[in-house]
């Protein structure tokens, strides 16, 4: 278990003192794939650093499994360094050794004799699916191959950790799905704690069970994923999950319709179109006018604005059908006004009424 608790840390620079973290707390699981994100300047580079102690905190500690990694000496950090392993967006591979060289570099480092760490990389190269690039070159592979070696040359030491900051933002989207695939069969298989750094929440939503969201070095938000989806809080939770949300009926261009908001919470992805059995059941054909919605593990997270056409009697009726619905929740965003109810489908109704 990793325990983070009020952990801050400050740089001076040529401009001032810069608060890089203030004051996170955090318990990672064993066996988590912790998702750490936030937008550039959050902060999350910063805290995978102290993690593994390459930035001292200025404040607060840092415990594996009880032990405070802040006061470990050089040789003790080194051997937490052995169980407690990173790999970068950038590879950081050796480019001048191929990649069995690669991947026995941190056995060499801990003198494991030479026979040994060669079985112990071979074994690795095939667990990554690299089995046939023993004798390549970093510069003669794809980005995605040269992260597997990375990958294999952090799980040398059998380590307990893995950190991995921002591994996947440099390769495309079906390699990004591949890597991702890859690191949770090694959690699952080998259980493996994983902390994600990304300010990818398509990142999190894909392999992590938690989540922390990161905003100018403060904690907004922590949970479980599936939670933090269907009913984000912070504002910055909100910018991350889902962008494209609308806030209010002013930003459509559209003024006095009657809107309706779903929350899916985790709604079944499969069964009855929804919106299609209301106009079927209740003769409503709700328009759609935005929607942001994504599907975890067969579930349905994220929202979606409405607009019911009609009066406050299809408006009533549209919400009582709507409400029943397993995980979803109903909020009602705009209304008609008082006596304007029908105007937009008899615009000349005020002039009769004259």
């Amino acid at each position: 278990m990793i325990e983070i608790s009020n952990l801050s840390k400050s740089f001076v620079t040529a401009g001032g003192r810069v608060d890089a973290l203030r004051n996170v707390n955090l318990t990672i699981r064993d066996g988590d794939i912790y998702g750490i994100i936030g937008m550039s300047g959050a902060g999350k580079s910063t805290l995978v650093r102290c993690i593994n102690m390459l930035e001292r905190p200025t404040e607060g500690n840092v415990k594996l499994d009880g032990l405070d990694l802040g006061t470990l000496n050089k040789h003790e950090m080194q051997k937490m360094r052995h169980h407690v392993t990173m790999i970068f967006q950038s590879f950081n591979l050796l480019m001048q050794r191929n990649c069995l060289q690669n991947i026995m570099l941190p056995l060499k480092l801990i003198h494991m004799p030479k026979e040994k760490a060669v079985q112990r990389a071979t074994e690795l190269l095939e667990t990554v699916g690299m089995s046939d690039k023993a004798k390549a070159y970093p510069a003669q592979l794809s980005g995605g191959q040269q992260q597997r070696i990375a990958i294999a040359r952090a799980l040398a030491t059998d380590p307990e950790v893995l950190l991995c900051d921002e591994a996947t933002s440099a390769l495309d989207p079906k390699t990004t799905h591949d890597i991702l695939s890859l690191i949770q069969d090694i959690n699952q298989k080998l259980g493996i704690t994983v902390i994600v750094i990304t300010h990818q929440m398509s990142v999190v939503q894909e392999i992590c069970n938690r989540v922390a969201i990161l905003e100018n070095g403060s904690v907004v938000e922590e949970g479980d994923v599936s939670e933090v989806f269907s009913n984000p809080k912070a504002q910055a939770t909100k910018r991350l999950v889902y962008p494209d949300m609308v806030s209010g009926i002013d930003s459509l261009g559209v003024p006095h319709q009657q809107m309706i908001r779903l929350v899916f919470q985790g709604a079944e992805a499969a069964g009855k179109p929804l919106l299609s059995s209301m106009a079927i059941d209740c003769q409503i054909p709700a328009n759609i006018l935005s929607a942001t919605t994504r599907t975890l593990d067969g579930k349905v997270y994220g929202t979606m604005l409405l607009n019911i056409p009609g009066g406050p009697a299809e408006l009533a009726k549209a919400v009582a059908y709507l409400s029943v619905v397993p995980d979803v929740r109903v909020q009602v965003e705009s209304e008609y006004p008082a006596g304007k109810e029908n105007a937009s489908e008899n615009p000349d109704r005020e002039e009769e009424d004259d």
